[in-house]
């Protein structure tokens, strides 16, 4: 009763901004009866034990597209439901599921946990890496249902602010737990010192690197097509203005009409990375003047505001929303401000920037499905949502991290410069995912051995 107090004035202290917020970006207004009163409607025969599966955003929903597809293989006799926080991971769920119930993940008043928890009836809750409600945890384990925290992690920024309140984590969340299946040592450690039991506590490895193993070619190809670039071609003498007509043989992924080019992917991009990025860019265009910037805002609500900013930088541009026709060439800047094409667009990529880590308040976006396509990746210090990923891409040499936008300009003008490099680089990157492979088996495994006290529970 007392959570529903703090919610209800947060919301009343936040409502100006949140209702600023719907109105000019769209956002919190979708599906908000469900999410407030909890109000679920499933269309799939209710015929079979149900597992629901919750993924905050389209991070998670991508995460999720490996694991569920394997949970549905080995147990076919059970009925999945997908859930998202908001509404462009909803989006991307019903793309990615069209046969299961997508819901919306009910705020964590106790009314509305109840009521969408007494509609969907599932016997077992899947929650993707940190997304922990009181509520929702303690209804869940009133009603005997176990719950399973997967690809689970706890940064050093996250374990400092628990540790702070580590007796109310434990009494309020991480005791409704049943288990933790664990991206890295270090993370079960952290959730350990926290309280958390070593017996729930099973390291898994990250079931990202399993994603980033299947790179999506048909979307890659239909992609390519519509921006207007060419498929690869051999290496070419491409000719750097900066000191004279000095060449050097590189391999780009090809614009059409322009012969050798190479393709620069900024992914998850965060305020004021864009700014950078397009500084960057254009001073190196002076030295690359085939070089070409594919800019992916992390956020939808951002793509306005970032296709502003290229706009006033003054170079050509085009934003993938309003491609009708396929380009006949690529201009030196296309802003994909579409929702899900972000993994298509790495396999058109030379060279990578991930996002979140200059901003210094994100912690990072992921780099392990660049790493995937065999791209090698730039990015900055602030990583820790990640650093484990970044850590081990950086000791294999198949990533660099950089500390300002000195350093950033410099390290890709390097690999822009040295295809070799670049090619030493990206598969490296691919081994090392290659060798992580396996944490979604893991992650059954773990998932399974909850299983059977649910079936026995609901027989009962």
């Amino acid at each position: 009763m007392l959570l529903n107090l703090v919610y209800l004035l947060a919301l009343l202290i936040l409502s100006p901004w949140l209702v600023w917020r719907a109105f000019a970006t769209g956002r919190y207004r979708s599906e908000l009866a469900a999410k407030l009163f909890g109000h679920v409607r499933l269309f799939n025969p209710h015929t079979k034990q149900v597992a629901w599966f919750h993924a905050v955003s389209v991070g998670e929903v991508n995460l999720l597209g490996t694991l569920v597809p394997a949970f549905r293989k080995r147990h076919p006799d059970w009925l999945v439901v997908v859930s998202s926080t908001t509404d462009t991971g909803l989006a991307e769920a019903r793309k990615k599921f069209p046969d299961l119930d997508v819901i919306a993940w009910p705020f964590d008043f106790t009314w509305a946990v109840s009521t969408a928890l007494d509609a969907a009836k599932p016997a077992l809750v899947v929650l993707t890496e940190s997304e922990l409600w009181p509520n929702f945890l303690a209804a869940a384990s009133k009603r005997n249902i176990p719950v399973v925290v997967v690809n689970a992690r706890m940064s050093p920024r996250s374990f400092a602010r628990m540790k702070r309140i580590a007796g109310a984590a434990r009494r309020l969340l991480f005791r409704h737990v049943t288990r933790f299946a664990v991206q890295e040592t270090e993370y079960a450690e952290r959730l350990r010192l926290l309280g958390v039991p070593s017996t729930k506590l099973h390291v898994t490895g990250s079931i990202k690197y399993d994603g980033a193993a299947v790179p999506n070619e048909a979307k890659t190809r239909a992609l390519r097509a519509s921006l207007g670039i060419s498929e690869p071609n051999p290496p070419t003498p491409f000719p750097c203005r900066e000191g004279g007509e000095k060449p050097s043989s590189l391999q780009g992924k090809g614009v059409g009409g322009l012969g050798s080019s190479l393709i620069l992917l900024a992914g998850s991009t965060h305020a004021p990375e864009e700014s950078i990025i397009l500084r960057v860019f254009a001073r190196l265009l002076t030295r690359f003047p085939h070089l070409r910037l594919i800019l992916v805002p992390r956020h939808p609500d951002r793509f306005e505001e970032v296709a502003r900013l290229v706009e006033q930088s003054g170079l050509p541009f085009v934003r993938r929303s309003q491609i009708g026709v396929p380009l006949p060439e690529m201009p030196a800047v296309v802003v994909l401000d579409t929702v899900g094409e972000l993994g298509a667009a790495w396999g058109l990529a030379d060279v990578g920037f991930t996002g979140g880590s200059l901003d210094g308040g994100r912690g990072g976006q992921s780099m392990i499905e660049p790493a995937g396509y065999g791209i090698p990746c730039v990015f900055g210090p602030h990583v820790w949502n990640f650093w484990d990923a970044a850590r081990r891409l950086v000791e294999v040499g198949g990533a660099v991290m950089v500390k300002d936008e000195r350093e950033f300009e410099a390290e890709l003008e390097k690999l822009l410069a040295e295809p070799e490099l670049r090619k030493r680089m990206g598969e490296a990157a691919r081994a090392l995912v290659q060798r992580q492979q396996g944490a979604t088996l893991l992650t059954l495994n773990v998932i399974d051995s909850v299983i059977p006290s649910t079936a026995l529970s609901r027989a009962a």
